[in-house]
């Protein structure tokens, strides 16, 4: 057999030529202290903030502290297996979560990773958890309503898409049940829900998981849980990780609906995690970023332009009070980052006053935009003699003589009341809603006792769905009352009433 030895030669020097040694360079530092979820590495001199590290065993971190000599990193997960001495890679990249439709009907970790044992969730991409606000030209005003359901709050704070809406209130006071039922009351309006369960107990995310499904509200909803029982990392990048979730589809041009719960569960987990960081302390210990840690996560709900899709975000964040004070560190930071707070008030609540609203403290900067014509028409002089009404209760104490006006207001107050009550998981629609409101501001239950007032809305409600069913159809489709309207609404108001049975 013959060989070339030129052609061999030429071949060597040909693949010589072509070879390029090339190496993957990575960055390894060494963790010097660990311990309550918090790791300090030495190295790593090109690492980024918020930057994710890769322990020895596995564990992942989130760069928070940059010093000179070394780098300070919360753990996502447990520190059991983390010790002095192991090595630490940079990864390059920041915490991401997997988005997109697979996670509908499903509840996951901050992470994004299936905590329901309903297998993997099948997903395209996914997206960076920390990202920059939508800025002042891609967005639009908000005027399009979103329904709650809730009479209180459509008529005397109406809440728009794309709104930042507070709900503050004491413990038991009913924040978390009236989130669920604006979350039930988005069936059938194309609305994306995302709840995000911060700092809570498990039995009482199971719960509200069993509540939504059995409403068959997790169709169109993700719960993102980050229990009492995680690790104050979780629960400070939860918020972040829903609202990654939700940009998703805000961004192609749909509406989504997030509740942060709560608020004041995520200002404890990172004054945690800045204290165990040695970050400075400020006002009751929390650290100078606390108002930025909300302002950037809340900023991200938007009202998008036209021109970006015109898909909206609406973020209901959760404030939790002690004895009914407002005028706390983190419920004054939130509020003065919102569109608008809805109130709770404890006394309220114990007087059998539910939903709890106090229109005195609550108000919404969006105001009659974010209502339909049919809405705006009633709600403004409802709020005005609920107003007129609570000034005057306080007066009736004294036992004075009143005339007559006095006592048509006081009464008709009282109406109001008993005609905002509402049971809890029981959303009510928008025309059933403007149907009640105009027999109340018409003054068409003046002749009805209080007592027999929400059984007098129940039986009419029904009556004009069995008999004028449309009635509900035409104010559902074209949002206003006409002149027509008002006289076959007048016309069952007549025929119920000629029943008899409540005068």
């Amino acid at each position: 057999m013959f060989f070339n030895p030129d052609g061999i030669g030429a071949g060597i020097k040909k693949q010589i030529e072509e070879f390029a040694a090339g190496a993957d360079v990575i960055e390894v530092g060494a963790v010097t202290q660990a311990g309550d979820g918090i790791v300090r590495v030495s190295g790593l001199p090109g690492v980024m903030s918020g930057e994710l590290l890769e322990m020895e065993c596995g564990t992942r971190a989130i760069a928070l502290n940059l010093d000179s000599g070394s780098i300070g990193a919360v753990l996502m997960g447990s520190d059991a297996q983390v010790k002095e001495g192991d090595l630490v890679r940079a990864t390059g990249r920041v915490a991401e979560v997997p988005v997109g439709d697979g996670l509908l009907g499903r509840v996951v970790n901050a992470l994004g990773q299936p905590i329901d044992g309903k297998g993997e969730i099948p997903y395209t991409a996914t997206r960076k958890i920390e990202r920059v606000a939508p800025g002042v030209i891609e967005r639009q005003e908000i005027g399009r309503p979103l329904q709650t359901g809730i009479k209180a709050i459509d008529v005397l704070v109406p809440i728009g898409r794309g709104q930042r809406a507070l709900i503050i209130g004491d413990r038991q006071t009913g924040k978390t049940a009236l989130c669920i039922d604006t979350i039930i009351n988005q069936k059938d309006k194309d609305v994306l829900c995302i709840y995000v369960a911060i700092g809570q107990k498990a039995s009482t995310v199971a719960r509200i998981v069993r509540t939504l499904g059995e409403t068959g509200a997790m169709a169109y909803t993700t719960v993102v849980a980050a229990t009492a029982s995680d690790s104050a990392s979780l629960q400070y990048i939860a918020p972040y990780a829903g609202c990654a979730i939700g940009e998703e589809w805000m961004e192609a041009g749909r509406d989504v609906l997030i509740v942060y719960d709560d608020l004041s569960k995520h200002a404890v987990a990172y004054r945690a995690l800045s204290l165990l960081l040695r970050r400075p302390p400020g006002r009751e210990a929390y650290p100078g970023d606390v108002f930025y840690l909300h302002s950037r996560l809340l900023e991200r709900a938007a009202c998008l332009s036209d021109e970006r899709g015109g898909g909206s975000m609406t973020a209901l964040p959760v404030i939790e009070t002690l004895e009914g004070d407002i005028s706390a560190y983190i419920s004054t930071n939130v509020i003065s980052i919102t569109d608008g707070q809805i109130y709770l008030e404890t006394e309220l609540f114990n007087d059998g006053i539910r939903p709890a609203v106090n229109p005195g403290f609550s108000v919404s900067r969006v105001g009659g935009a974010a209502q339909i014509k049919a809405m705006k028409r009633i709600a403004g002089p409802l709020r005005i003699e609920l107003a007129q009404y609570r000034e005057l209760a306080a007066f009736v104490q004294f036992g004075s003589d009143l005339s007559q006006d006095t006592l048509d207001r006081l009464r008709q107050g009282e109406r109001i009341v008993e005609i905002l009550k509402q049971p809890q998981y029981r959303p009510m629609p928008v025309e059933q809603q403007v149907l009640i409101l105009y027999l109340l501001t018409n003054r068409h239950l003046a002749d009805v006792p209080v007592k027999q007032v929400r059984k007098f809305q129940h039986d009419f409600l029904a009556f004009v769905g069995e008999y004028h069913e449309g009635i509900t159809a035409e104010i559902k489709e074209k949002q206003l009352i006409s002149e027509e309207m008002e006289e076959k609404i007048k016309g069952a108001i007549q025929a119920f009433k000629g029943q008899g049975s409540y005068l």
